[in-house]
């Protein structure tokens, strides 16, 4: 049902997925930006997700093969997702694709890509403006691995709390000297955190997300020595829950994916709550009873899960009234 091509955008890989059903008008356009904390993940991984939101949205789906960490640090994977989207942007009558229905969409890191991309591309007046961005259980701060999603679900498979914070290590240095540091606290300085309160606290958890065994964090402070070797986590290119209010409101309608047992679950929910604050239309799917990385595992040969379908679905279905 669908043609699938391999090409390359801007020399970035990416992989095509059209419909051969011949369309009504022109598709909506989804960039897809695949998990696996910015280290693993290919164009394979996502293959069968990509189908099905192909499929079933009758959307053209373009999955992004971009490059990895370590090898390729901060900000090669955003800039290979930046320059693949704009790419598409200006060449959408190529693949009947109506430019003013371009969504982006990715999962946990790619979740990441994806509202940064959005941010980068919120102030362009050159290109068309982004029809919406599906944030699927993305990871969105590296300020604080103690907020109660992290607590309550430090060692639920298969993201345990201190491999998030490894890998966004892996993305940002290419190493993971400073795990100890970043895991209680002690990598940002306290008037900097304070300063990020109003948007990374967990005041801003509902209450209800608070109850399953959480305990209030208190502040360390950090060294300069430390600071230095990941101050650039303060930048929204790489922890989007951080971009000042004035790219925050003209970000286009929104997405967001959370699941109940997932250490990433309350930046999902900060973020959501960011959004509404400024103004953005947002659809929240919450999975009660679900777990990082379901949703690609809707129809693993060894495992499905119904509540990933059903997050599949809430996506499709979004899609659809775009």
């Amino acid at each position: 049902k669908l043609f699938i091509k391999d090409l390359l955008f801007e020399n970035v890989p990416v992989r095509i997925y059209q419909p051969k059903v011949p369309p009504a008008s022109q598709r909506r356009g989804v960039m897809f930006f695949h998990g696996g904390g910015w280290v693993f993940g290919s164009l394979e991984t996502h293959e069968k997700l990509c189908r099905s939101i192909a499929r079933e949205s009758e959307s053209v789906v373009v999955s992004v093969g971009y490059r990895l960490a370590p090898e390729h640090k901060y900000p090669a994977a955003h800039e290979d997702c930046l320059n693949a989207t704009i790419h598409f942007l200006k060449n959408t009558e190529r693949y009947g694709v109506d430019p003013a229905r371009i969504i982006v969409c990715g999962d946990s890191a790619g979740g990441n890509l994806a509202a940064a991309v959005s941010q980068t591309l919120a102030g362009r007046s050159d290109l068309p403006k982004l029809r919406a961005q599906i944030l699927i259980y993305p990871g969105l701060q590296a300020l604080d691995f103690s907020l109660p999603s992290y607590q309550q679900n430090r060692a639920v498979p298969p993201l345990f709390r201190e491999r998030a914070a490894f890998y966004v290590l892996q993305y940002l240095n290419g190493n993971a000297l400073n795990l100890e540091e970043v895991l209680e606290g002690s990598h940002i300085p306290i008037d900097i955190k304070l300063n990020y309160r109003k948007w990374v606290s967990p005041d801003h958890i509902p209450e209800k997300f608070k109850v399953r065994g959480y305990k209030p964090h208190v502040l360390l402070d950090c060294t300069t020595e430390i600071y230095e070797t990941v101050k650039r986590f303060c930048e929204p290119n790489l922890c989007p829950l951080l971009a000042e209010d004035a790219i925050v409101h003209q970000l286009p309608e929104s997405f967001i994916l959370t699941c109940e047992y997932d250490v990433l679950r309350d930046d999902g929910l900060l973020y959501k709550k960011r959004l509404e604050d400024n103004g953005v239309r947002v659809t929240w799917c919450h999975l009660e009873d679900g777990f990082h990385g379901i949703v690609n595992l809707f129809s693993s040969d060894w495992s499905s899960f119904s509540s990933g379908k059903r997050g599949l679905d809430n996506i499709v279905n979004f899609l659809k009234s775009l």
